[in-house]
């Protein structure tokens, strides 16, 4: 009965070794960003744990740079989307 279980767990398992995290490949793929996205990537990098909310955290980076007009909403938008693809790899 035991080994009849073993693929199942197995099943389970793989996405989440699927999805290890690859801080190179983040390093990588935030080189590419605008300065924007860089400041928010900067901002939010060191707070990721497999539990974050890459969204909320981005959210909190950008909602009082809008607030206080030092970046227009779709600027930040923008850059919260690219660094949010980035982000995604630390997890």
């Amino acid at each position: 009965m035991r080994l009849r279980c073993l693929p199942l767990l197995a099943l389970f398992l793989l996405p989440a070794a699927a999805q290890a995290a690859d801080p190179a490949a983040a390093t990588a793929c935030s080189a590419k960003l605008t300065p924007d996205g860089q400041m928010f990537y900067g901002k939010v990098a060191p707070k990721m744990t497999p539990a974050t909310d890459v969204r909320e955290e981005l959210e909190g980076v950008g909602r009082p740079l809008v607030m206080a007009g030092s970046m227009s909403r779709a600027a930040a938008r923008a850059a919260a989307e690219a660094a949010g693809e980035c982000l995604k790899l630390l997890k």
